[in-house]
């Protein structure tokens, strides 16, 4: 295994277990809901009549994640499933076998949903930046932009999170249902501070090298653009390259660059509205 495959690993067991302590210490301590599939196996433990000192929400979290890995094992990669698989099942283990904490960590319930908020962003940010996922949602985000680039995940994740905290507003309170929205928000800000792969980057490369253009194709899997071109001051001839890709490879189209056409004159411009045949990856 190579090496940047085994710190993607790393990054995988840590994000996961970073999640789970968010869960296990700030939120569920607080009657704050997480949201989503998570949020849904929190109901679980705390309807299913167990012991007080276990916790079922890993439990019901791995059995709920049963159906939509199934569903999208045939769709995604296997090297993702997989990664997937042991996020799930890290999250089960580290819910499970710590003790349950029975009292808020700190008395301001702001604080604690703050700091728990950005425990799990940046934990499933993590997960995600490992090329895998923490389960739940992220399995189906994934799943339909294979599938359905037109389907919008994040519609659907509104209306489960809507349905679940307004049954938190009644059955709980108002107060625990508003600060599990914060919670949601506040994660999903700083996850994608985390996660590199959904900022896209539209690059321009000005070259004398015809070369790169295969390049950059052959090792990166992206599609690459080129016309003729002249430098005004010089007038001599050079290639116009035009690329997209995520913000995680551009590590590798730097690689390349450096390695074809060191003097190449790159321009790059991050957060680009990229539609078409532009594939999304993890």
């Amino acid at each position: 295994m190579e090496k940047n495959e085994i710190y993607k690993y790393a990054q995988l067991v840590f994000g996961s277990i970073l999640f789970a302590l968010s869960v296990n210490m700030f939120v569920t301590p607080n009657s704050i809901n997480t949201g989503g599939i998570v949020g849904i196996a929190q109901l679980f433990d705390y309807y299913i009549p167990h012991s007080a000192s276990f916790d079922l929400t890993g439990i019901m979290n791995a059995i709920l994640n049963i159906p939509l890995f199934i569903l999208a094992v045939r769709t995604i990669s296997k090297r993702f499933c997989i990664k997937t698989l042991i996020s799930v099942m890290v999250q089960t283990l580290t819910l499970s076998l710590l003790p349950k904490v029975a009292s808020p960590v700190m008395e301001d319930l702001l604080s604690n949903c703050l700091i728990g908020a950005i425990m799990g962003g940046i934990g499933i940010g993590f997960c995600l930046r490992s090329s895998g996922c923490a389960g739940g949602m992220d399995i189906l985000g994934v799943y339909f932009s294979k599938t359905r680039p037109g389907f919008s995940v994040g519609k659907l994740s509104i209306m489960l999170n809507a349905v679940l905290f307004t049954f938190c507003a009644f059955e709980w309170s108002l107060e625990s249902s508003l600060y599990s929205i914060i919670y949601v928000a506040v994660m999903y800000f700083v996850c994608d501070r985390i996660h590199y792969q959904n900022i896209n980057i539209a690059a321009t490369i000005f070259t004398k090298k015809e070369e790169l253009k295969q390049e950059i194709m052959s090792r990166t899997g992206r599609g690459v653009t080129y016309w003729n071109g002249k430098g005004a001051y010089t007038d001599s001839d050079l290639f116009v390259l035009v690329t997209c890709l995520n913000k995680y490879e551009i590590r590798t189209l730097k690689k390349i660059i450096e390695e074809v056409d060191p003097d190449a004159f790159v321009i790059l411009n991050e957060g680009s509205n990229i539609s078409g045949g532009f594939e999304k990856r993890l």
